[in-house]
């Protein structure tokens, strides 16, 4: 039979299309190198708040 093409409504192009520009801004002003170095830190310094609770 034929191909299936999903109605994508122009609102959510355009939610879509503006998410990337701001992630395109986001990272341009704070590249992800930057960011796996912030997260990684605080990850091994943070808790979950888990710890503990059935020990």
């Amino acid at each position: 039979m034929g191909e299936v093409i999903p109605f994508v409504p122009k609102s959510e192009r355009e939610r879509v299309r503006l998410i990337r520009e701001a992630r395109a801004i986001h990272d341009s002003i704070f590249p992800p190198e930057q960011q796996d170095k912030a997260l990684t830190s605080h990850e091994v310094g943070g808790t979950t708040g888990d710890e503990g609770e059935f020990s």
